[in-house]
């Protein structure tokens, strides 16, 4: 699926950007019997529903001349919202310094991982999902800081990330 990902990504780009938005992410999967295309836009002032609209609108004619998804599919047009998914490194790139939440395909030991920074780390912890400062990435790994320490997770492990929030 993400070869149909990035296929449609490259063709819907220059439409989307021509209308003045970015094209942050673009996500195929199904749920349950149902396929969904979701294109995720962006732009400094935010997206409204007007704005979703405009873009369906003119990618619905180009998706369908293209044909890449033989499937019947729902297409959905949206912004990636305030605790966005972080799936890519222009996202990574976006969210240094930012907390983010980090969720494992497998639990880590946070005593075993943490490397001092400054201060102390207070009990043991297991943990399949964390929050941190994104400190920094690369193709393998992120750096987070976690009760001021720095916590080093491989990517290989890392289920999902997004951008936290603090309601």
């Amino acid at each position: 699926m993400a070869n149909i990902e990035e296929k449609v990504e490259s063709l819907l780009k220059p439409t989307i950007e021509n209308l003045g938005y970015e094209l942050y992410d673009v996500i195929y999967e199904k749920e349950a019997k149902d396929y969904y295309l979701r294109i995720f836009i962006d732009m400094p002032t935010g997206i409204s529903l007007e704005d979703c609209e405009k873009v369906n609108d003119a990618i619905s004619d180009i998706l369908d001349e293209a044909n890449y998804i033989k499937d019947a599919y729902f297409l959905e047009v949206s912004s990636p919202g305030i605790e966005r998914v972080i799936r890519k490194n222009k996202h990574l790139e976006e969210s240094l310094e930012k907390e983010i939440t980090v969720n494992l395909f497998k639990p880590i030991n946070l005593e075993e991982n943490l490397k001092e920074t400054n201060g102390k780390l207070k009990k043991s912890k297991s943990l399949k999902q964390i929050d941190g400062i994104l400190k920094s990435f690369n193709e393998n790994e992120i750096c987070l800081i976690v009760e001021n320490k720095e916590l080093i997770i491989e990517r290989k492990n890392i289920s999902n990330m997004k951008l936290k929030y603090n309601w």
